[in-house]
């Protein structure tokens, strides 16, 4: 009995090492690239920061700009392995958009929470849960300082990506700028797109989505903002043709003025 008792606690700590070497292969340092150079260049790490919290919000009223945060979330997610733990706190969710950015329902599993602090305690457990892809909750109202810790501290731990949709009716909620523990804090800003149709030159939003995406924080470095396309099938965001030079050239000078 004895010996099987120290083979046991051995087979513990053998497992124990082994899934300290997952997670810190996962969590620590890697990032996920959007694949525009201007900004992940911006970004330390070249990247989203995985195994973090961050916070998306629409630039603008939640009714008009909430489903573009909605969307850049969901393209982000399209691109790392695994399911997707989505919270609700109102059940107003349009899933074939999900899956139009390359987030298919299969991948997603979905919780209605009802009121915001369910939404909090429902996310931190799901972060609990390495296997994940990301956890995700929509969030109307104050996320507090220490609400915030809990999550970065219980992404930190499992390696998982933490992502609070934060929603608000009004276009300058003060509730948005409260500080909180998230690495990045964004905003996404639906703007016109250019028409399709050669022949319909009064006729907008035929083209692909077009973004303001207004990085408000970010842990390490400074605030920017770029014009960029939507989420494509794929999750990945475009450069418009229109200003592919300008960003060009405005990376190629940040390159010089750092030394690079």
């Amino acid at each position: 009995m004895e010996q099987g008792s120290t083979t046991a606690a051995r087979l513990a700590a053998l497992k124990a090492g082994i899934a300290r070497i997952g997670h810190t292969a996962k969590s620590q340092g890697a990032a996920l690239a959007f694949g525009l150079p201007a900004v992940d260049g911006h970004l330390s790490g070249g990247g989203l920061a995985l195994g973090a919290l961050h916070e998306i919000a629409g630039g603008g009223p939640d009714i008009e700009h909430g489903a573009s945060a909605m969307l850049l979330t969901g393209g982000i997610l399209a691109r790392l392995p695994g399911q997707v733990l989505w919270v609700l706190e109102r059940p107003d969710l349009f899933a074939p958009a999900l899956a139009a950015v390359g987030l298919p329902a299969d991948r997603v599993v979905y919780a209605e929470a009802g009121k915001a602090v369910t939404v909090l305690l429902t996310m931190e457990e799901g972060l609990r849960h390495a296997g994940l892809a990301g956890v995700v909750g929509e969030l109307s109202g104050r996320l507090t300082l220490t609400a915030s810790r809990r999550l970065q501290l219980a992404a930190e731990q499992s390696g998982v990506t933490c992502f609070v949709l934060r929603r608000s009716r009004c276009f300058d909620d003060a509730l948005l700028s409260e500080p909180t523990a998230a690495v990045t804090r964004w905003r996404v800003t639906a703007l016109p797109s250019p028409p399709l149709l050669a022949h319909a030159p009064a006729t907008p939003g035929l083209a692909r989505p077009r973004w303001r995406l207004d990085l408000v924080r970010c842990r390490g470095g400074e605030p920017a903002s770029w014009i960029v396309e939507g989420c494509d099938a794929s999750g990945h965001l475009g450069v418009p043709a229109d200003m592919g030079d300008r960003l060009a050239t405005a990376w190629a000078e940040r390159r010089r003025g750092a030394g690079g």
